[in-house]
């Protein structure tokens, strides 16, 4: 199957203020991934080209780095998935900014019913998520995505089943 999953969201702000804050991700001090919800992105070499690491069970590696602009991943787990996952900073004008954040990928069958069962809506809260991390940087009236009734059954049969494995 292939997918092709697309988020983007307008920051009010020039792009060099929300490219400060792309600096932080996968970092201790990271501002724009949602590790207070969400198992936390990290690499094991750092954040540069070819460092592999990832978040939870999904892993990957960053082949294309721009400094300030744009980052690609791709995907070595889940098995199946064949394909990468950038993350973009675009200047839409002097005073107004647009993240970007794309899937583009092959799934294998099973993999395809991994993909739209679980991951996709767990994959879209997250990133909703993230967005609202940097919206929320640069204002006082401060965004949360709702998750719908799906994404918090999936949320909390993972949060069982983890601590169910870490006990056992």
């Amino acid at each position: 199957m292939r997918v092709i999953n697309i988020h983007k969201r307008i920051i009010d702000q020039p792009k060099e203020n929300v490219s400060q804050l792309f600096e932080t991700l996968a970092t201790l001090q990271d501002q724009i991934w949602p590790y207070e919800n969400w198992p936390a992105m990290r690499f094991k070499d750092g954040f540069k080209l070819g460092s592999k690491g990832g978040h939870g069970r999904i892993r990957y590696t960053i082949i294309e780095f721009q400094d300030q602009n744009h980052i690609t991943f791709e995907f070595a787990k889940p098995d199946g998935f064949i394909g990468t996952h950038e993350l973009r900073v675009n200047s839409i004008s002097d005073f107004s900014t647009e993240i970007v954040h794309i899937i583009d990928m092959k799934t294998t069958l099973k993999a395809s019913l991994l993909w739209v069962f679980v991951i996709r809506w767990l994959h879209d809260a997250l990133i909703e998520d993230a967005f609202d991390k940097v919206a929320n940087h640069f204002s006082e009236e401060k965004k949360n995505t709702n998750y719908n009734l799906w994404v918090k059954a999936l949320r909390g049969f993972y949060k069982r089943h983890t601590y169910k494995t870490k006990l056992g």
